[in-house]
């Protein structure tokens, strides 16, 4: 298929901002339950009434909880987030919901569909993207196939259909 239309960085964009609004609400729905009977777990733990009388060895146990807890938190957002991205991108729409709004899909370079490991190193791979100060999204603007890092580490495109 050598005639692909890629999708630019900006269609992207947009696409990633539709996405955001639906994996938000999902984690809402999803993780504030959890945390909050993490939490509630927490406040009515022994000896957590005063944070000012408070000993060494119960400051540790909160500091535990707290650390537990937002460890938890990015774990269970980070895996919502690798699912839904890579889950969608692997189906037979081939892309996200923001993704086929505005008419894209994600595929191997030669059109064909990707599959659910391709589809998971390419989000995976979009850690290194975003550690990179965001340089690995914005490369989509002046590769010649207008792919960001995380596609080039994939070997996959983003087309327009």
């Amino acid at each position: 298929m050598s005639n692909l239309k890629f999708a630019g960085f900006w269609l992207r964009f947009v696409a990633y901002l539709i996405d955001l609004i639906i994996v938000q609400v999902v984690q809402s729905i999803l993780i504030i339950p959890i945390l909050a009977l993490i939490g509630l777990n927490l406040a009515f733990g022994e000896g957590f009434e005063d944070l000012k009388v408070m000993d060494e060895a119960d400051f540790f146990v909160v500091a535990e909880g707290v650390f537990s807890t937002v460890t938890t938190f990015i774990l269970l957002t980070s895996s919502v987030q690798l699912l839904y991205y890579s889950i969608m991108e692997a189906s037979k729409f081939q892309g996200t919901f923001g993704k086929i709004a505005l008419g894209l899909q994600v595929t191997n370079l030669d059109g064909s569909p990707i599959d659910f490991p391709k589809a998971l190193l390419r989000n995976f791979a979009k850690i290194i993207s975003s550690a990179l100060f965001l340089l690995g999204y914005i490369i989509a603007g002046i590769t010649e196939k207008k792919q960001a890092l995380h596609d080039l580490i994939a070997s996959a495109v983003v087309i327009r259909k």
